[in-house]
This record gives C-alpha cells, sequence and structure tokens, in this order.
C-alpha cells in the first residue's frame, strides 16, 4: 500500500488530537514483559514472559528455537520480585486512572491486566516499568491465584446488586 494511502486510512487515529501513542524503544525489551493480572483495584497474579519481537534475531535466524519467545511464567501476587509493581499498581497507578477516567470501584473489570516492560533501573538499581497495554476483554491465561478472588468478587458484586430488591 502506498504510504500517502495508509496515512488517509488513518486519519480518524490523528483526529481531535488523536489515540496513538509513540512509545520509545525500549532497551531493556531482552528483560521480558510483565503482565500484572487484577481482580478490581487488587493483584491477583503476574506472568513474566520473554519476548523476541523487535529484539534483533540471534545468529540461527529468526525461526530458529532460541528466536521464539520464552513461556509465561506465571507468579502470585507475593512474589517477592514484583513487589514494587504490585505497590506502583494498587496504590497510584489504578487509582490515578480511576480517577482520569472517572471509573469507580465497582465498575472496575473483575478480571483485566496491564502489560509492563522493564523501563531504566533506578540509581539504585532497582526496576522500573513502561506501561505497554491494557487488557480487557481477553485476559487468558492467568495465575490460578486469580479465579478465587475473582469468584469473591463476583459474590459481593451480586450481593451488592440484589441489596434493596424486594
Amino acid at each position: 500500500m502506498p504510504l500517502v494511502d495508509f496515512m488517509r486510512s488513518c486519519e480518524a487515529y490523528f483526529a481531535n488530537e488523536g489515540c496513538i501513542v509513540d512509545q520509545p524503544f525500549q532497551p531493556r525489551l531482552r528483560d521480558g514483559m510483565i503482565r500484572c493480572y487484577m481482580a478490581a483495584d487488587k493483584v491477583v497474579g503476574f506472568g513474566h514472559q520473554l519476548i523476541k519481537a523487535l529484539v534483533p534475531p540471534p545468529p540461527e535466524g529468526p525461526d530458529s528455537e532460541v528466536a521464539q519467545p520464552g513461556p509465561r511464567i506465571m507468579h502470585p501476587a507475593s512474589a517477592p520480585r514484583f513487589q514494587a509493581l504490585r505497590a506502583k499498581m494498587e496504590s497510584e497507578w489504578t487509582p490515578q486512572m480511576m480517577q482520569l477516567l472517572d471509573i469507580d470501584g465497582a465498575s472496575l473489570p473483575l478480571l483485566w491486566d496491564a502489560d509492563f516492560l522493564f523501563g531504566p533501573r533506578t540509581a539504585t538499581g532497582d526496576d522500573t516499568y513502561v506501561l505497554c497495554e491494557i487488557n480487557v476483554s481477553c485476559v487468558t491465561p492467568f495465575p490460578q491465584t486469580a479465579p478465587p478472588e475473582v469468584a469473591r468478587l463476583v459474590q459481593e458484586r451480586l450481593r451488592a446488586s440484589t441489596r434493596g430488591i424486594a
């Protein structure tokens, strides 16, 4: 497709201040992506996956086994490595998102996730994170720690919705 035709097909995305985000390249792609699984406003687990997209292929070639993404390793919400991310997600980023989008806690999805790439390390060597995307409609697979909390929230919301109904 000629570039001019492609740009014309994208005009709607640039209208009204646009909705495309030009995300800077993240040099720590080789460290993988962290998927933070949420049940409403609480972290219920993590998935860590080594990714190969945008990483130069190995000498064996792009179709070789070493060029393929690694498995997603699931971790409970209590995983020590991800506690800084959990704290930020629960106490800062999710409340900020709710305020920005005018979403109350009862309207948050019962299961959703946010994907993070590793950002630059701090001066003390701690990880930072860069939001990659948020998923709401297709959140699988998920850690074994998620279903009990999701079930508890479903029950809680059903009870709340039936209060006051005679």
